[in-house]
């Protein structure tokens, strides 16, 4: 099991790195039919003061590029590299995925629904086995970064469940445009973090199978504030305060397409709307038909369904909504 011993040396996937040290553990549990190795790299940075163990992971879904990118970069720059403690970094958790650029696991499963996993179950509860037993012992403090599902692209946004007042506070340090009050998945990444009482960010931005610099950048900037506030971060990089206040959204609605056809937009992800105001347009492919989308109430957009062509009933819109007791 994932541990740190009592002279601070950190024990991970049969490896020990010292303090002060660097090292990439590939986490290899399973293979391909071709009986090649799948090989997840986990990077580790360890500074030579004792402090906390941030871990920083990516592509549990596998065509969300977002993520991975943002991981990246947080690499790329050195930001991994605290000036106490540890920061483990998983790029891709999901590397059978991101080969194919599909969400799901080679067999089919969502591994973000398979947590905390079984030891002798199907491959992707294996798979959340090991990491729980060898990799999430070792967190004091999860970020985990995911984009929005298909062509439904999502404004920055944090996820938090309501009536945690910790990870509101850890929200309003990350500083992304939108913290979203959401209900935590059975069987999520983010469930068996809040049953081990590790603390966990859950960043939402951009689109499946997307690179979006804007998205990217939210996401490395809100890194360092927080990575900032719990003294990680190596003085040496200067970062931006938030563009304003994080807007705290209790409720949604989703709004659904009430035709099918091809689906135009007028409004940018993100933006506030007022109630009947003209957001989109659904027509037919002939010149026949054309419908305009107006705004159910008034709010934010978060989500936008970003397909060129929607079936009669699928999401378009997510829209923030005013509290239900009012």
């Amino acid at each position: 099991m994932a541990k740190i011993t009592s002279d601070n040396v950190l024990e991970i996937l049969g490896e020990k790195v010292k303090p002060g040290k660097s090292a990439t553990i590939n986490f290899n549990m399973a293979k391909l039919y071709t009986t090649t190795s799948v090989e997840v790299p986990v990077i580790i940075e360890r500074s030579k003061r004792p402090g906390p163990v941030m871990l920083i992971t990516a592509g549990i879904h596998g065509d969300e590029i977002n993520g991975v990118e943002i991981v990246r970069q947080i690499i790329s720059k050195g930001i991994n590299k605290p000036q106490k403690g540890t920061i483990i970094c998983i790029p891709v958790v999901n590397i059978f995925g991101f080969l194919n650029l599909r969400r799901e696991f080679p067999d089919g499963r969502d591994l973000n629904r398979m947590f905390p996993g079984t030891k002798h179950g199907s491959l992707a509860s294996r798979f959340a086995f090991q990491f729980v037993k060898n990799i999430l012992p070792l967190a004091n403090f999860c970020l985990d970064f995911h984009t929005g599902g298909a062509s439904r692209f999502n404004a920055p946004q944090v996820r938090v469940k309501r009536g945690d007042v910790q990870s509101l506070k850890y929200a309003r340090i990350f500083g992304a445009p939108f913290t979203i009050h959401s209900k935590t998945i059975t069987k999520s990444y983010r469930e068996t973090c809040a049953k081990k009482d590790i603390p966990v960010l859950l960043f939402e931005g951009g689109k499946s199978q997307d690179s979006n610099k804007d998205v990217a950048k939210h996401g490395v900037e809100g890194t360092m504030r927080i990575l900032s506030f719990l003294e990680m971060l190596n003085p040496k990089f200067e970062y931006p305060d938030p563009i304003g206040e994080t807007v705290v959204i209790e409720n949604t609605n989703w709004m659904r397409a009430k035709y099918s056809g091809l689906l135009h937009m007028k409004i940018p992800c993100g933006k506030h709307v007022e109630k009947g105001e003209y957001i989109g347009t659904i027509t037919d492919p002939y010149g026949k038909f054309r419908h305009k989308i107006k705004a159910v109430n008034t709010g934010y957009v978060i989500n936008i369904n970003e397909s060129p062509i929607v079936y009669q009933g699928d999401a378009i819109f997510h829209i923030s909504a005013p509290p239900k007791d009012e």
